[in-house]
């Protein structure tokens, strides 16, 4: 059993278990999986007397649950990668320590942020909990994350990068 637990699992059974966690968050929370409003959750607790809707309108007291649902992943995966892993995981690997690998990573985080802004929800809202719930626009937004995926790891990747 602990050779199990210390080697990568098959895709298909890391599929089951994300798989499971949509019907669970639905029985415990009564809410969908997604990791945006968690973000959406921490802008609105920071700046509470904002101006703009988007965090004004946000109810704190029940978004708080997602809080601790990504410290939960952020906490599950430090566990996984230091004591359930036959080898070290590299965290951040060395090319991003530099000005140049800084300024990559702020750019990418600000297009994934706008990105989900402008789509409605993350790729785990909309791949996981939207296509469950047979949303058609969850449909359009995952098949056009990974076109964008593929684009630019075939094609514009080699230039950015």
């Amino acid at each position: 059993m602990v050779d199990f637990i210390m080697q990568p699992w098959p895709w298909w059974f890391s599929g089951i278990l994300v798989g499971l966690t949509v019907p669970l968050l639905y029985f415990l929370t009564g809410q969908g999986f997604g990791i945006s409003t968690s973000l959406q959750q921490i802008g609105a607790m920071c700046s509470p007397g904002s101006k703009l809707s988007y965090f004004s309108k946000f109810d704190k007291r029940t978004g708080m649950w997602t809080v601790m649902f990504a410290l939960g992943i952020v906490i599950g995966g430090f566990i996984a990668t230091r004591y359930l892993s036959a080898q070290s995981i590299e965290f951040l690997p060395e090319s991003y320590l530099s000005l140049g690998g800084a300024v990559r990573l702020l750019a990418g985080g600000i297009l994934i942020g706008f990105g989900t802004r402008y789509a409605g929800g993350c790729t785990s809202g909309h791949a996981i909990t939207g296509i469950a719930n047979l949303n058609w626009p969850s449909l359009v937004a995952t098949i056009f994350f990974f076109v964008g995926g593929l684009g630019v790891t075939w094609g514009l990747g080699r230039f950015i990068f």
